[in-house]
C-alpha cells in the first residue's frame, strides 16, 4: 500500500509500505477513505518536536472496514467507521471513566499498524476504538466531511469547553484561530455560551469564528490583545479555552481569565516548560487549570448525534482537499497558513 512518510523536517513523502494485516483477534483492517493533516503534525514538520525518520504519519482515520478478527463484535466488513487519534480498549479503568487517552492498552497510529495518512490502517482493540457510522449516512459525503473532525479537532475543542466549565448563559474566551480553536467556538456555542470572544491573528479565520458563533473577535497581539479582551469582558472571563499550546497562548489565557475562573487547555504544550508558567498569578487569583490531551472517544457518540441531526457542522475548517499524492503539499499549505485544515482522500 501507499502511505505518507516523515523523512526530515519539511520532507513528507509518499512511499510503498507493507499493508497491515490482522495480528490479533481484536483487530480490524480499515480502508482509509478520508483523513486529514493536523495542526499538531506541523510541530515535527517544522522540526520543533522529535519524530523517527521513516515513520508513517497521520492520526485521523475514517474509512470502510475490510476485515475483522474473530473476537470483534461491534463492526463488520463493509461498515463505515471513524477513529479517534489514539487507540483505546474501551474496557480498562480509564476508558470506563471516559479518559481513553490514558488507556493502559492504548497506542498510536504511527507504527506498523499504518499511519492514518495512508491507504489502510490496522485498528487494535477495534471494539473500543472504532466508531460506526449509521448505514443511512455511510455514503453521504457532506455528512462524512462533517464527521471527520470528530477524530480529533472537534472533540478537542469540545474538551476545552467542557474543561473550562462552559455552560448555558456563560461568557467565554477562546484563544487560537486554528482548527481546534474554531471547533472550541462551535463547542462553546453548542453548550449554550451567551458570549464567545475569539482571539486570533488571521482575519479570515476570525470571520469563520463568527460564522461558528463567536459574538466578538480580537485580532490584536500581545498586551493590546489582553487589554481588549479584558475590556470586552469587564475584567476577564470565567471560562477560557486555550487551544494553541504555545507559552504565549497560555500566558494570554492566564491574563484574560477572571479571578476564580477556569482555563480549559488542550493545545499541545510547546515552550511552556522552558519559559515557565505564571503559577503565582494563578495562585493569587484562584485560577483553575483543567484539560490536557482530549479523550475524544468519550465524546464521539454525542457529537456524532448532533452532526447527524444537522445541528453541528465543523466541516468548514477544511479549506483544502488533496489526494494521497497531495499530502506533502497539504503540509506546506498548512505550514504557510494557506489552509486551516487539509482533508485527504487516500482512496475511494
Amino acid at each position: 500500500m501507499r502511505a505518507a512518510i516523515y523523512n526530515e523536517p519539511g520532507d513528507i513523502a509518499i512511499e510503498e509500505v507493507p499493508k497491515p494485516e490482522i495480528e490479533d483477534p481484536n483487530d480490524a483492517i480499515v480502508r482509509v477513505t478520508y483523513t486529514a493533516v493536523c495542526g499538531s503534525d506541523l510541530w515535527f514538520y517544522r522540526g520543533l518536536s522529535d519524530r523517527e525518520e521513516g515513520s508513517r504519519v497521520g492520526h485521523e482515520p475514517m474509512g470502510i472496514v475490510e476485515d475483522v478478527g474473530d473476537e470483534v463484535t461491534s463492526v463488520t466488513p463493509g461498515d463505515r467507521v471513524f477513529a479517534p487519534f489514539v487507540v483505546s480498549c474501551g474496557k480498562c479503568e480509564f476508558c470506563r471513566k471516559g479518559l481513553h487517552t490514558s488507556c493502559v492498552n492504548g497506542g498510536s497510529w504511527s507504527g506498523a499498524n499504518g499511519g492514518a495518512q495512508g491507504e489502510y490502517v490496522r485498528s487494535p482493540h477495534a471494539d473500543g476504538t472504532l466508531v460506526r457510522v449509521p448505514d443511512r449516512h455511510a455514503d453521504d459525503e457532506d455528512t462524512l466531511r462533517s464527521l471527520l473532525p470528530l477524530t480529533d479537532v472537534m472533540g478537542t475543542g469540545h474538551h476545552a469547553a467542557v474543561s473550562a466549565g462552559v455552560e448555558a448563559g456563560d461568557t467565554c474566551i477562546v484563544i487560537g484561530d486554528g482548527a481546534v480553536g474554531l471547533c472550541g467556538v462551535l463547542a462553546a456555542r453548542r453548550l449554550g455560551a451567551e458570549r464567545i470572544i475569539a482571539m486570533g491573528h488571521h482575519d479570515d479565520r476570525l470571520e469563520l469564528a463568527e460564522e461558528f458563533g463567536a459574538t466578538e473577535t480580537v485580532a490584536a497581539r500581545g498586551e493590546e490583545a489582553v487589554e481588549r479582551a479584558q475590556e470586552l469582558t469587564y475584567g476577564g472571563a470565567n471560562h477560557v479555552l486555550e487551544c494553541v499550546g504555545a507559552a504565549s497562548a497560555m500566558e494570554t489565557a492566564i491574563d484574560v481569565c477572571r479571578p476564580g475562573g477556569t482555563i480549559g487547555y488542550v493545545g499541545v504544550p510547546h515552550g511552556v516548560d522552558e519559559e515557565g508558567l505564571e503559577v503565582y498569578s494563578m495562585f493569587g487569583d484562584n485560577i483553575g487549570l483543567r484539560g490536557g490531551i482530549a479523550p475524544v472517544r468519550a465524546y464521539a457518540e454525542e457529537l456524532m448525534a448532533d452532526v447527524l441531526q444537522g445541528t453541528l457542522d465543523p466541516s468548514p475548517i477544511f479549506t483544502k482537499t488533496v489526494d494521497l499524492d497531495g499530502v506533502p503539499d497539504g503540509y506546506r499549505a498548512m505550514d504557510e497558513r494557506e489552509a486551516i485544515k487539509v482533508l485527504v482522500k487516500p482512496q475511494r
